[in-house]
């Protein structure tokens, strides 16, 4: 069983890493089987946060205002994984929403990385779920607050153990570490649609942007036109 690693979570505003944002993210840093350190910080998003990612999470545009953009929150959490393997359930989708963000800010993410997900669906292939709340009931692990990122991560980390403790032996492969990859989506120009669109948007809700709608990339559009539909 793997003694030293970080195990992470984030909310997001949707399921894209490319048009969708980070809203929390929540890691612990373990060090010979001991939580030595955490990390749980919001982001403040650009566009303001879905009313069905509020019913999800329960975070809200209330208790994200203040917090830090993802300039300032991600170069923080990218010193806290360090070089650290890192562990997640379906973590391939938390790794591209980190990556994506931080190659947009400069940064470098390559990490070695375990998915319990993965594993979930070695191990216990006959389940009928290996969603993360039906793998703690089955593992009796408490998560006091499902979809928020350090409680998932922390339930994650005891998933993790358990699993291992009961099926590494037998099953070995699964839990060796692998290379986290993927591929950031080049930037892709605003399309016409998006012109038209939020061109529309602010004659009929009265605003002006500082930017020329012109010049933005097509995430950048769907951020802006998600945030005009949240906040006007």
């Amino acid at each position: 069983m793997l003694k030293s690693y970080v195990a992470f979570d984030i909310e997001t505003t949707g399921l894209s890493p490319e048009h969708n944002e980070i809203i929390e993210i929540g890691a612990l840093k373990v060090r010979e089987g001991t939580v030595v350190d955490r990390f749980i910080q919001f982001i403040e998003p650009e566009a303001g946060i879905p009313p069905m990612i509020t019913e999800l999470t329960g975070i809200t545009n209330e208790m994200v205002e203040g917090a830090g953009d993802c300039g300032e929150v991600l170069p923080e959490f990218l010193e806290f994984c360090e070089q650290d393997i890192l562990i997640g359930h379906n973590v391939q989708f938390d790794f591209s929403f980190v990556k994506t963000k931080a190659k947009e800010l400069g940064y470098t993410y390559d990490h070695m990385g375990i998915d319990t997900l993965k594993i979930a669906k070695v191990v216990h292939a006959d389940l009928p779920s290996r969603k993360l709340g039906a793998l703690c009931e089955y593992y009796h692990i408490e998560n006091a607050a499902a979809h928020r990122a350090y409680h998932d991560a922390l339930a994650t980390a005891k998933l993790y153990q358990s699993m291992a403790h009961f099926y590494e032996e037998t099953e070995p492969k699964v839990f060796k570490p692998q290379p986290l990859a993927y591929k950031v989506k080049k930037k892709e120009p605003v399309t016409a649609k998006q012109v038209a669109f939020l061109t529309r948007l602010m004659k009929e809700r009265h605003i002006t942007l500082e930017k020329d709608i012109h010049t933005f990339t097509k995430s950048e559009a769907s951020r802006e036109i998600d945030r005009i539909l949240s906040q006007h």
